[in-house]
């Protein structure tokens, strides 16, 4: 089997405290080929992209698909979407589901990254989307879900939108990798979905998202072209001027007189 050059678990846990990771999320084989090409470190994916096409365009970021929460329900069932992760090219698994399930796959050695802070898929019990941990009593709990998720063997934790003073303290004081999305410099990676870095998101960037390019833009133009393309495919249609000669196979002469010749032949049979 080959043997690839992207970083274990173990090389990123290494790397905690020397130097702040990147994380993008991409969705689609052309931002995974250019996450490889900017050498970003971790990559999340949706498990769906991974396989021999994605490990083509991106040998080498360290990937997290994820297990999105409500999709399954006993540890079982995350387990066994786990392994079929790995076994299709990712490294680890994301999984907001109880310390108990993320113990579970731990004893069955399947890395894993937990989340804390604004988790959107629980954000009712926080007040919705928004940020958490801007209190004594809120960055508390956040601490206390980090220290149990530490003890029932993850790697490593996505916290998301919690004061940055809050972070780095929670960092400083556990041995997992915290993953920042909107929660400071004092964690080791930093986390921001494709869309918001492209600026192809039409709707609400939230804050801690920086957008790089306008693609939404882009898109807008490229999608003007596109009915004008088609538009001109029409009328060209409509006016005879396509298909012209340039568009078509050519038949010899003779060749052309032959078929005709049988098929006025045959037409006469039929006619008798």
């Amino acid at each position: 089997m080959k043997k690839h050059g992207r970083p274990t678990v173990a090389d990123l846990l290494s790397l905690k405290g020397k130097r702040q990771l990147t994380m993008l999320r991409v969705t689609t084989l052309d931002e995974a080929e250019a996450a490889q090409q900017a050498s970003v470190d971790i990559v999340s994916v949706p498990p769906a992209l991974l396989g021999p096409a994605f490990r083509e365009a991106a040998p080498s970021p360290f990937a997290i698909p994820g297990l999105e929460y409500g999709d399954y329900v006993s540890a079982e069932e995350y387990m066994r979407e786990a392994f079929i992760a790995l076994k299709a090219g990712g490294d680890a698994v994301y999984c907001a589901a109880s310390p108990r399930i993320i113990r579970r796959m731990r004893e069955e050695g399947i890395p894993v990254c937990g989340h804390v802070g604004l988790i959107p898929s629980k954000a009712t019990w926080t007040g919705g989307f928004r940020a958490v941990g801007k209190t004594a009593l809120s960055a508390i709990e956040i601490w206390r879900q980090t220290k149990a998720l530490e003890d029932a063997g993850a790697f490593a934790v996505e916290i998301e939108v919690v004061p940055g003073d809050v972070a780095a303290i929670i960092s400083n004081n556990t041995s997992m990798l915290m993953i920042s999305m909107g929660a400071g410099s004092g964690c080791d990676a930093q986390y921001l979905f494709a869309d918001d870095v492209l600026g192809a998101n039409r709707d609400h960037y939230p804050r801690h998202a920086k957008v790089y390019r306008d693609f939404a833009s882009e898109y807008d133009r490229l999608q003007r072209e596109r009915v004008a393309a088609f538009s001109e495919f029409v009328a060209d249609v409509q006016s005879s001027a396509y298909p012209d000669k340039r568009h078509l196979v050519s038949i010899d002469t003779d060749e052309l007189k032959a078929f005709l010749a049988h098929v006025e032949k045959n037409l006469v049979k039929t006619e008798d």
